[in-house]
């Protein structure tokens, strides 16, 4: 069962970066999920997917999965790209397009 190493995204309902520089160590399921036919509730018999291991960085993870023999792969974080802009170029003379109603 591989595991997966990544630092997971904020959510969209946060605006800072508040609990985004941990790195979760995550099993990929072996199996899909089965639906139970009496209630209809989904199931899995796999209980490492349950599991989730922080650690404070990849080096950490990564020495944690080799130490224990677990295949991994690293998923590196897809950082964003802050643009900077101002108000006020909004209404410039030298604006590409026209400022109107």
């Amino acid at each position: 069962m591989t595991a997966r190493i990544y630092r997971p995204a904020r959510t969209a309902m946060q605006s800072g970066t508040a609990k985004t520089e941990r790195w979760l160590l995550e099993y990929e399921p072996e199996a899909p999920r089965q639906i139970e036919p009496l209630m209809g509730w989904t199931s899995s018999s796999d209980m490492k997917s349950q599991l989730k291991l922080w650690f404070d960085s990849e080096a950490e993870a990564v020495a944690y999965a080799t130490r224990n023999g677990i295949p991994y792969r690293v998923e590196q974080p897809n950082d964003p790209k802050r643009r900077s802009i101002s108000y006020s170029d909004n209404f410039k003379f030298s604006r590409v397009g026209q400022w109107t109603h």
